[in-house]
């Protein structure tokens, strides 16, 4: 399991922000400022507990159906850190390793940047395994159903909203040289499918680049303020977890926004450790070992999910 990492207690907070933006050009201040939002919700994130679980229902699935497999754990930005765990898989004599990776969508933050994470972890430390990464799944049907099942019980509490798919927006740049647009898409339609709901739209949220840089857009908050539809379902797709960008961006920002312009919100949970995802974590290792065609490629091809570059370069 490859993961992003989040912290567990305040005094976390800033280290784990050090690492997240280590080699980005944030002020310190954004930095503070984003803090502030972890020391809100106590210093502590929801991602590691999270992540945790789903290892223990994955080895409980996995066991349940003939598979004997140890089940690792490591960040690219906090505790359990990537480069200790390849370390520790070392010593205990693992030769072969698949990576699920908790990211649905082809990106550089999500998938690229990922792998050379891998990478550099391999090459720190002597006798380290052999790591094959799992392919994204924003189109396997577990993810869309449990997905879909996420986005129906929301639905529930207020029939008749529309629907807004959420993501994490990116540089345009970057977008340009990647399929995240496409593929969220394409999972929005698949869900929007499932629950027969055709009245959706996908707005980005949690932009931390400076304003002079184009993002992805709409923003999720702009589009309320424009558009000020009845009645919203929102729904995070582009996020496994509901950590603080979506208790703060969403659960916060959002919510008051919708709260100012009268407008009915109910946002839907991340798909998070439902029965039908856990299951298709199993599946894609069957796949792999199955060595049937993928149907999306492992590995990125040389031009795909490249990291966003200043004009003229």
């Amino acid at each position: 399991m490859v993961g992003f990492g989040g912290p567990e207690k305040r005094d976390d907070v800033i280290p784990f922000l050090e690492n997240v933006l280590r080699g980005r050009n944030v002020p310190r201040e954004r930095m503070l400022a984003v803090a502030e939002h972890y020391y809100h919700f106590g210093g502590r994130s929801p991602i590691n507990d999270q992540v945790r679980d789903m290892i223990g229902l994955l080895e409980s699935e996995l066991a349940a159906h003939g598979t004997s497999l140890p089940v690792y754990w490591g960040n690219r930005n906090w505790h359990p850190l990537l480069p200790d765990t390849v370390q520790r898989m070392a010593a205990d004599g693992v030769r072969r390793a698949l990576a699920f990776v908790t990211s649905a969508y082809s990106s550089y933050s999500g998938c690229r940047q990922y792998r050379e994470n891998i990478e550099a972890a391999q090459a720190a430390g002597g006798g380290a395994p052999e790591i094959d990464k799992i392919r994204v799944f924003y189109g396997h049907p577990g993810f869309l159903e449990a997905s879909a099942a996420r986005v129906q019980e929301a639905l529930a509490r207020l029939p008749g909203a529309r629907i807004i798919f959420t993501a994490h927006s990116i540089p345009s740049a970057m977008a340009q040289g990647c399929a995240y647009e496409r593929q969220l898409r394409f999972t929005c339609a698949g869900i929007a499918r499932r629950v027969e709901n055709p009245d959706w739209v996908l707005a980005y949220q949690s932009r931390s680049g400076p304003p002079s840089q184009p993002w992805l857009e709409p923003d999720i908050t702009a589009y309320l303020k424009a558009e000020r539809p009845a009645r919203v379902v929102i729904a995070p797709v582009g996020f496994l977890s509901d950590h603080l960008e979506i208790l703060w961006d969403l659960d916060e920002d959002a919510r008051a926004v919708c709260a100012e312009l009268g407008i009915e919100m109910v946002r839907a949970a991340t798909v998070g450790c439902h029965p039908r995802f856990i299951t298709m974590i199993r599946e894609l290792i069957e796949e792999y070992q199955s060595g049937e065609p993928l149907v999306e490629p492992g590995l990125c091809s040389e031009h795909c999910c490249l990291p966003a570059r200043p004009p003229g370069r």
